[in-house]
């Protein structure tokens, strides 16, 4: 008789206990897509919404995976790369911008078929790029501490924003009149207005390594993730004073923000993805996702609604794309 209340119990119990298991799942894994004989470190992804592909920098294959994923598979991988880090879709140009931290350089590829029809010479470690889509002009960082304001049209660089040193992660602002620059070389944050090219310092408050940055557009917050001590910082966009601190996962080089569930993603070199949610003027965490150890690059593409995690290669499992899809 009371084995029998037990399993009563326990049958009663499981509906809520898989409700739960649930409610504490943000993201679903939904399909891994394998990137073929990739090895070394992945670095930064980017997407042509038009065309449903999604670019990643193989820096250590000197290479650029373009992922067709309405087919779930790769188009094709182009070689003769050279360290690529960053890479974006510019839809105003329809072209594919490369960013070669081996040789400085910036690949300009036609979006069609993928020729390159230019490049743009900056000196030494081309990392991130960004597009201003409002204002027609892409933004590379690059060097020992400079912005480079590249034109589409002439393909040439028409500004170049000196900064203490190199360039991490940088976002523009919602006016697109400054940027925010995470420069870990000294601790610091940088905001550096686009017309008059001023600079001021924002302090990290001890806190270094600040690599990944995004804009959180609705709350007006500029989101900086430090790797010491691995945490999330939230300043006002506006005057820069800082609003929030939340502890986040390890070794993060990307973090985007999901604004139909107010929650932000991080991505983690130790393994993981860190799925926070807005709580008042804070950050709550949901959950950690599990991925592998070294799947630090992510991108968040809210118009397909999905997560898109790079997974380098290890010795039981395949360099790969893991796709995820937000819960609920």
């Amino acid at each position: 008789m009371f084995a029998r209340a037990i399993l009563l119990a326990a049958s009663l119990m499981a509906p809520a206990i898989a409700m739960a298991q649930t409610a504490v799942a943000p993201l679903a894994l939904e399909t891994k897509i394998p990137l073929g004989e990739v090895s070394g470190r992945i670095d930064h992804l980017g997407i042509d919404l038009k065309r449903q592909r999604l670019f990643v920098a193989e820096l250590g294959n000197d290479s650029l995976g373009v992922v067709d994923l309405a087919a779930g598979k790769v188009l094709r991988t182009i070689a003769g790369m050279s360290e690529p880090q960053g890479v974006a879709y510019v839809s105003f140009a329809d072209s594919v911008y490369v960013a070669n931290g081996g040789d400085g350089s910036v690949r300009v590829l036609r979006a069609d078929d993928l020729a390159q029809t230019g490049r743009i010479e900056l000196g030494n470690d081309a990392d991130n790029v960004r597009v201003d889509a409002p204002r027609n002009r892409v933004v590379v960082g690059y060097g020992k501490g400079a912005l480079a304001v590249i034109d589409p049209v002439s393909r040439a660089k028409t500004a170049n924003l000196q900064l203490k040193g190199h360039p991490e992660g940088f976002q523009l602002d919602e006016a697109g009149s400054q940027v925010f620059v995470n420069v870990p070389d000294v601790r610091e944050i940088e905001v550096v207005d686009l017309a008059s090219k001023a600079s001021r310092s924002l302090s990290t408050q001890g806190a270094g390594s600040n690599f990944p940055m995004a804009i959180d557009q609705d709350a007006h917050r500029v989101l900086v993730v430090f790797r010491g001590p691995p945490s999330l910082m939230a300043l006002s966009s506006q005057d820069g004073r800082i609003v929030a601190k939340t502890q986040t996962c390890g070794d993060a080089d990307d973090v985007f923000v999901d604004a139909k569930r107010h929650r932000v993603y991080v991505s983690c070199g130790e393994g993981v993805v860190d799925v926070l949610e807005q709580d008042g003027s804070g950050y709550r965490r949901l959950a950690r996702v599990p991925t592998l150890s070294g799947a630090r690059t992510s991108l968040f593409a809210p118009e397909l609604d999905r997560l898109f995690v790079a997974v380098r290669a290890r010795s039981n499992e395949p360099a790969a794309i893991w796709v995820f899809r937000p819960v609920p």
